[in-house]
């Protein structure tokens, strides 16, 4: 089947500050290009570091680029300290591991031309405040950021910059990073399929690892008619090596012996015509008993890896260890120490 092509690019930049998590720096900045990491910097190195090659050439022409950037990251990194410490009484806290995060970032359609931008701060995994660039006005979904909000509001010179940073500068990068960076971006990965299964009585998962650009979609179908019940999907994850995987879980109860054979698994890939069908047979399903694990599919947590939803990682912090991306765009200084 044809798959509709999506021309939406998106140029997201974060920051994440830390308190009380060991072994991991307290500032982390990441910028990502279509969900590909293209800088990084953290307080331990202090210093901006490209993470793709063609990063050094897009900036060729603004020699000041990095220098300027590293500076506005270390400013930045001693914000976020003190955003932190502003806000731990604001919610009753003291010590403990406590995380504060800034998503924000443009998206451009390269074929309608159309631009939409924002901006979203949380706090130890919840929203706290987020900009709404129509109304230009600050959204804040808890009382302790009405405080933020009011002054945010009433500061009508800085609102004007965000907007215009959104809506004009930020839009500009991104153009120049796709042009630059398009063999890479551009790019198209399929994946390879595989049915595995732990247990004889377990679901049926179908993976798909290994594919490039991450907007895809993998779901069961029975007589040709997706499934919405009985299957559990899975998100889309990083690899290691900039691609992605996928999984879906079909439950076997519903699934009777003799009708395995009207069941298949069928990813589609944005911008490839050709779907990659794999029927339920038990003959291909691979198990993981007595195995360690499944060459190509990446099943560790990466603190390096730059794809991870921003809210879940923070979840992911308080419960296991912290993992972030992040970065700072050039004309944009966010402090929430302004609060």
């Amino acid at each position: 089947s044809l798959v509709l092509i999506e021309m939406t690019h998106s140029l997201k930049y974060f920051y994440t500050g830390s308190s009380g998590v060991l072994n991991f720096p307290e500032f982390v900045a990441v910028g990502m290009v279509d969900e590909v990491e293209v800088i990084h910097y953290d307080s331990n190195i202090k210093r901006i570091k490209p993470k793709q090659d063609w990063m050094s050439r897009a900036t060729e022409d603004d020699p000041q680029y990095w220098e300027w950037n590293t500076g506005n990251f270390m400013g930045s990194e001693h914000n976020f300290k003190a955003s932190i410490d502003t806000l731990k009484p604001r919610f009753n806290q003291t010590g403990g591991v406590h995380i504060f995060q800034t998503m924000y970032g443009c998206e451009w359609d390269d074929e309608t031309k159309e631009v939409n931008g924002f901006y979203q701060d949380g706090y130890d995994g919840e929203d706290f405040i987020s900009f709404d660039l129509k109304t230009e006005t600050w959204i804040a979904p808890k009382q302790q950021a009405v405080i933020t909000k009011h002054k945010w509001d009433d500061n009508k010179a800085w609102i004007a910059g965000q907007k215009n940073y959104l809506t004009q500068t930020c839009p500009e990068w991104l153009k120049k990073y796709v042009d630059y960076g398009r063999s890479v971006l551009l790019r198209t990965d399929l994946p390879s399929v595989s049915l595995l299964q732990k247990t004889p009585s377990s679901p049926v998962s179908c993976l798909a690892t290994g594919f490039y650009p991450h907007r895809a979609s993998l779901v069961w179908r029975k007589d040709g008619e997706e499934l919405h019940e009985e299957v559990d999907h899975g998100e889309i994850l990083p690899n290691h090596d900039g691609t992605f995987q996928m999984s879906v879980d079909l439950k076997l109860s519903s699934v009777s012996p003799e009708d395995w054979t009207r069941y298949d698994c069928v990813f589609q890939l944005s911008g490839v015509k050709e779907d990659i069908v794999t029927k339920l047979d038990k003959a291909v399903i691979r198990t993981n008993e007595g195995k360690t694990g499944i060459k190509g599919v990446d099943t560790s947590f990466d603190c390096n890896s730059p794809a991870v939803h921003v809210f879940i990682c923070v979840l992911e912090v308080l419960f296991l260890l912290f993992y972030c991306k992040f970065l700072s765009c050039r004309s944009l200084r966010l402090t929430l120490h302004q609060s």
